[in-house]
């Protein structure tokens, strides 16, 4: 039997009745935008993309999809670079026109939607002066982020994204709507705190918000490629630095005029007070003699763009990462052998480095463990041309498998490809994953949810 008959055209119209949103099949207008991904190298065909417009929109869609036996895929307002949130055959539940943003500046409080990207949020919370960690790329969506953990500017002073959520509303796979915080539903509460969309589909986040910018200090400058040991070497020695306000993030990436030249360049936010903050910069930018230098005093919403256009949509993405707990000699040959022979001009390797407020915290008290000091590192293999995607893949899992011999059985959900398998999830989630995979029997033992970093019921 054909999917189309197996679906039938009453059902669709039946569903295109109850649901505010757009129902969007192969063929019409609008389903070839909507079923791309930020990754142009996941080409999948659902059978019906959902465009919800709020929550009651995703429980019809969600019932929709059950009732048919359908393949379910949630789409956030994000990247997904991994192509979970499309699949063949079967339904996408888009939440990117899911927009809302309710700022309340009295409380320092913000709810968000679940189709909202970071630099829609920032910009709403911005007018008060407040912020929360959020991504480094502005097109990065606020949920995908949010549910697997939640990297950031503001994490040495803030904590991960993770830790500034203070309630969600998730529809489970049975189609209630439940509110989870502290105080309602905790331990599921707790497991969404990093451990995806395993548990439900989360339509909307509230998080706390704190005084930061308009302006703070920060920007981007890069060296020439030979101070790559100098800039990594920088970045291993601020371990003994003290101060939570200082966040950077080394990135071997190639010079933004398109002339292919290799940089290694630090990202630098100070959310602190001035003279600090003068004194960092002053720090980052003597690691050599700069190429570029983009540092000083920045708008919070300018900042979150810097990296923008290094990010862009439909470029063909295959990412690996992992997570060692020393920069030493050996991992920096390593990070800068690889990127010399890179084959991409638009490939980086990304270090980025938890600190301060995001380690105080136990690796069991939220479902996202990863609580050491250490360096992640992200392989992020880019290219335009489909014609090179073996080498580009090959390279990215090269220096992968050079750096696994270094790297910590930890690893950071969101950086996971589609072709990681369950004894990485495991290895992401370490102690925790016994606690989350009782959680998925509770709330999703059918595994319905399956589209995501999977965490698989007991049963199966």
């Amino acid at each position: 039997m054909s999917l189309d008959a197996r679906i039938g055209d009453d059902s669709i119209a039946a569903l295109r009745a109850t649901m505010s949103g757009e129902v969007l099949l192969p063929g019409e207008a609008g389903f070839e935008t909507a079923r791309r991904v930020h990754n142009g190298l996941i080409d999948r065909v659902p059978a019906v993309i959902a465009r919800c417009q709020g929550t009651p929109d995703v429980v019809d869609a969600l019932a929709f999809g059950r009732n048919h036996g359908l393949d379910i895929a949630v789409h956030g307002g994000g990247h997904n670079v991994a192509g979970r949130a499309v699949c063949d055959g079967g339904i996408v539940i888009d939440l990117s026109p899911m927009k809302g943003i309710w700022v309340d500046s009295k409380a320092r409080r913000v709810r968000a939607q679940a189709g909202v990207c970071w630099g829609e949020f920032n910009r709403a919370t911005q007018l008060h002066g407040l912020a929360t960690t959020g991504g480094a790329v502005s097109s990065t969506g606020v949920a995908g982020l949010t549910l697997g953990g939640g990297f950031g500017y503001l994490m040495g002073k803030h904590g991960y994204t993770v830790d500034n959520v203070t309630s969600v509303e998730l529809v489970t796979a049975e189609g209630a709507v439940l509110t989870a915080s502290e105080d309602e539903n905790a331990e599921l509460f707790w497991g969404l705190r990093g451990g995806g969309g395993n548990f439900g589909i989360a339509t909307s986040f509230e998080f706390a918000l704190h005084p930061v910018g308009p302006t703070v200090y920060g920007g981007l400058v890069a060296f020439s490629f030979e101070d790559t040991a100098r800039s990594l070497h920088f970045l291993r020695d601020l371990a003994k630095d003290p101060y939570d306000e200082l966040t950077a993030v080394c990135s071997l990436t190639h010079a933004p005029d398109g002339s292919g030249q290799k940089l290694a360049a630090m990202l630098v936010s100070h959310c602190g007070a001035a003279g600090r903050a003068e004194h960092a910069i002053g720090a980052v930018r003597g690691i050599a003699e700069p190429v570029i230098d983009r540092l000083g005093p920045i708008s919070y919403c300018d900042l979150n763009r810097l990296l923008d256009p290094g990010f862009p949509k439909l470029a063909l993405n295959y990412w690996k990462s992992c997570f060692v707990t020393s920069l030493s000699d050996e991992v920096i040959g390593i990070l800068t052998e690889q990127f010399a022979c890179c084959p991409s001009p638009m490939s980086k390797l990304i270090v980025e480095r938890p600190h301060g407020a995001a380690l105080r915290r136990a690796a069991t008290d939220t479902a996202f463990p990863l609580r050491s000091a250490g360096f992640s590192v992200l392989i992020l293999a880019q290219w335009r041309d489909a014609s090179e995607t073996e080498q580009n893949v090959a390279w990215a899992r090269e220096t992968y498998d050079l750096l696994r011999p270094h790297a910590a059985p930890a690893a950071y959900s969101n950086y996971m490809g589609d072709d990681e398998m369950l004894a990485r999830v495991k290895q992401a989630y370490g102690e925790n994953f016994a606690r989350l995979q009782s959680l998925k029997d509770r709330y999703d033992p059918a595994n319905v949810f399956h589209m995501n970093q999977n965490i698989p019921p007991s049963t199966r």
